[in-house]
């Protein structure tokens, strides 16, 4: 139980250092619940009013402390060529729009800078993260025009593998990064846009790591010493990330960070396919889950399953080089007591009952990713007057 003395001194943390969230799929959530019309997904729900169908309003984002948003211009991995680039032009045209819906509250920002004035001014400045490098369809003239739209940072994979990359939750093709995913890199690092590493495969990341000369981010993935799930990041790679100067934004993903609720599921699973049925119906999911559950008690996950993530991506990466990405909207489930964007002030209080310092929790929130986010400009800002 959270004391009011912890719960309080986290506000105090957030009201100076609030939350920088590395991954929120508001923009696909409300494309969904608008039937997929990408036209009507802005106007689909009004964020001023708190409501049920989405993990994120304006009223819930304030609660959190949460001062500034990679929201994700996601498309799925089905959008290939020509119509992947489509989609997330929609989605990058969606997030402006947001911010234009409710001027008051949301704030388009582009640089760390603007970032800083954003909240200084009670905004939540809303930055734009690409998911899946498919959605530039192999070309570096649309990666560059991401990027003049507001894109800052960009997934190189998402669940399947690129031409040039592999993923962590395919087969392995590419062995890593290809000559061209060696180029799309560069050209990251020579625009200023970071070169996020959640869904790669730990090839991925190494090549990454070897090519990159900013600091690289993980958006919204946890510790696969805590929780071995392919989605998460060895040791050897979070330990690379302090000579590098990048960022793990530990993610609240239950099935990524509860190796025994991820065993549970599994077993589901495989009790539904020797049933005849499909795991993939969310229906049939639902009703087996609870039957399920009424013979073998689901795991929980709390907010001292992501403290464990956070302490251990603190040992091993350094306290300079971690952060925050909950994934919120892109997930049906959350962990007890972060089941939606209010929950940050909670997680913070956890942390400091546990003798973490304001400062370092001011790091965690946001003053590391801020950090990569300049040294990610100046790093732009010196190739491109040396790559003329």
């Amino acid at each position: 139980m959270l004391t009011d003395r912890a719960l309080t001194m986290s506000r105090e943390v957030l009201r100076t250092a609030p939350i920088l969230d590395g991954h929120n799929d508001l923009p696909w959530a409300l494309r969904k619940i608008a039937g997929g019309d990408p036209v009507a997904a802005a106007s689909v729900l009004d964020l001023r009013v708190a409501g049920t169908e989405t993990h994120t309003d304006i009223a819930r984002l304030r609660r959190g402390g949460v001062g500034a948003q990679f929201w994700s211009v996601y498309v799925p991995c089905g959008f290939t060529g020509h119509s992947a680039v489509t989609a997330v032009l929609e989605q990058v045209e969606l997030v402006h729009d947001l911010a234009a819906r409710y001027p008051q509250d949301l704030r388009i920002a582009y640089t760390a800078h603007e970032v800083e004035t954003a909240m200084a001014d009670g905004k939540v400045a809303s930055l734009l993260g690409a998911e899946g490098g498919h959605c530039i369809a192999e070309s570096l003239g649309a990666l560059r025009a991401l990027f003049r739209l507001g894109v800052r940072y960009m997934t190189l994979t998402h669940n399947d593998n690129v031409p040039w990359a592999d993923s962590a939750t395919d087969e392995p093709a590419a062995g890593g990064l290809t000559g061209f995913g060696r180029e799309v890199v560069g050209e990251m690092n020579r625009l200023g846009m970071l070169v996020d590493l959640s869904h790669v495969a730990p090839s991925t990341m190494r090549d990454a790591l070897d090519t990159s000369v900013a600091p690289v981010i993980f958006s919204h993935s946890s510790c696969r010493a805590v929780a071995d799930h392919v989605r998460n990041v060895p040791d050897d790679v979070l330990a690379r990330l302090a000579g590098n100067g990048g960022v793990c934004m530990v993610t609240f993903v239950p099935k990524f960070v509860s190796e025994e609720l991820a065993a549970w599921d599994a077993d589901l699973k495989a009790e539904l396919v020797r049933d005849g049925k499909d795991p993939e119906d969310d229906a049939v999911w639902a009703e087996g889950r609870l039957a399920r559950d009424a013979r073998i008690a689901r795991p929980k996950v709390t907010i001292e399953t992501i403290v464990k993530h956070v302490e251990h991506a603190r040992e091993v990466a350094g306290i300079d080089h971690i952060g925050l990405g909950g994934d919120y909207d892109g997930v049906s489930e959350l962990p007890e007591g972060l089941e939606d964007v209010s929950g940050y002030p909670a997680l913070i209080a956890a942390l400091l009952e546990r003798s973490w310092s304001p400062e370092d929790c001011a790091k965690l929130a946001s003053r590391n990713a801020l950090r990569v986010l300049r040294d990610a400009e100046q790093v732009a800002a010196r190739l491109q007057r040396t790559q003329l």
